[in-house]
């Protein structure tokens, strides 16, 4: 049987005819930008997200600039980051002239540790960046009290975790504003490029949006220095559709990943990912862990079954950041993770069988 990491055509042709109905009805309306598309949108996932507001961007990477902007983050500025993550989460800070400062995960998980954090606060620090990686929120009560208590701004990045639960509150709701990706692999993901900001701070949104729109409220009115990163009205169209669905294909990714939890239990030298209690992850990728990464990935591969790592090499060892002058040893548990880290075929339209299939396979591979 032949398994697609992520099979992004069945997913969209599961609604192919309202996808198409969509684009024809934004082709045929002429406005193609910041129009009635994007309003509607904005308003369904600001209430999807449970905040005041939704701003539609080009992009996750711009969705996180956008509210470090906002919020008046700039040179001289520390941001706390994970040293586990997608490097897109630094690259907004340093987009804004601000120094990302690392912190690693806990002991037995990818996301950030928030006792940690509190030691990387610094007179210049002035916000905390946690990652829901991989679809299961950070832990952010925490980092909310080290937030309130120092006078930081908590920004999620929740790229990859479209309806995950915290503690019964979604992603979205969990610090002053939250960064969005509609990449088109994401849970909720576009035909192309997307993003949007969620917050419920009436002032910070309003400069937002303000700053997408080139630092416009009024057109050829600049009342700031500016940028151009509006969510368009055919992506925004085309995820009014998908919306509505979220949960149920969020749903169906839990059940792929409790067939893995199930089968891969006690397997040989194979990490699975721990939930917390406080934990309703969407399993945006569902990542485990092994020594021997790159042969149990070429093993899989041989048998048709698609593989990804999430991430080969973190952010501080990459060349964009070599002025940093980080060395391989400096963050060790972010390291490790990346070394061994392989995504497993994940998403809505995946069957038992198929994850049955991967199972059979992983278990194979670490027995031999």
């Amino acid at each position: 049987m032949s398994v697609p990491f992520l099979d992004l055509k069945a997913i969209n042709l599961s609604q192919g005819d309202e996808l198409e109905a969509a684009f024809k009805r934004v082709l045929q309306s002429g406005w193609y930008i910041l129009g009635g598309e994007t309003a509607a949108f904005e308003a369904a996932f600001a209430a999807y997200c449970r905040s005041r507001h939704a701003i539609g961007v080009a992009n996750g990477l711009d969705a996180i600039f956008l509210i470090l902007k906002a919020c008046g983050i700039g040179p001289g500025d520390e941001v706390i980051v994970p040293s586990n993550t997608f490097i897109a989460t630094w690259l907004a800070v340093s987009d804004c002239g601000a120094t990302p400062v690392p912190v690693e995960p806990s002991a037995d998980g990818f996301n950030i540790d928030p006792a940690r954090v509190a030691a990387a606060i610094t007179p210049r620090t002035r916000a905390i960046l946690p990652v829901h990686l991989y679809g299961q929120t950070a832990d952010m009560d925490p980092l909310q009290a080290l937030a309130t208590q120092h006078g930081l701004k908590l920004i999620e990045d929740a790229a990859q975790a479209h309806g995950a639960l915290y503690r019964g509150r979604v992603a979205g709701q969990l610090g002053d504003a939250a960064a969005f990706s509609f990449y088109p692999g994401k849970n909720l993901g576009a035909l192309g490029d997307g993003g949007a900001v969620t917050t419920s701070d009436d002032a910070l949104a309003e400069r937002i949006r303000t700053l997408r729109n080139y630092g416009s409220r009024v057109k050829y009115y600049n009342e700031v220095q500016g940028y151009n990163s509006r969510l368009d009205e055919l992506q925004a169209a085309l995820l009014s559709v998908k919306l509505p669905g979220l949960d149920a294909d969020n749903a169906r990714r839990r059940a792929i990943a409790a067939i893995y939890q199930r089968e891969l239990a006690g397997v040989d030298g194979l990490a699975l990912p721990r939930v917390p209690e406080w934990a309703e992850p969407v399993w945006h990728v569902y990542v485990v862990r092994h020594a021997r990464r790159d042969a149990l990935a070429k093993a899989l591969a041989e048998q048709g079954i698609g593989t990804i790592v999430h991430y080969p090499v973190p952010p501080h060892l990459q060349p964009a950041y070599a002025h940093l002058g980080y060395r391989r040893g400096d963050f060790p548990l972010a390291e490790a993770i990346h070394d061994e880290v392989l995504s497993l075929p994940m998403g809505p339209t995946m069957t038992a069988e198929q994850a049955l299939e991967v199972a059979a396979a992983v278990r194979g591979f670490c027995a031999a």
